[in-house]
């Protein structure tokens, strides 16, 4: 019996913690993406105005 609650104890506390770092990885891709479209804006803001310019 207490061979069976070690292990229910262990697959409840690898829940846990494959919780936590599926939780912080899946923050981590949130926040690349946001830069990344961040990035991309400036850099399409960015050509369109030094393409405006020129034709000025």
């Amino acid at each position: 019996m207490g061979r069976i609650l070690l292990i229910v104890a262990a697959v409840v506390i690898a829940f846990i913690l494959l919780g936590s770092v599926l939780g912080f990885l899946f923050t981590l891709l949130k926040w690349a993406l946001i830069i990344g479209l961040v990035g991309v804006v400036v850099m399409f803001a960015s050509r369109l105005f030094r393409s405006s310019n020129v034709r000025d």
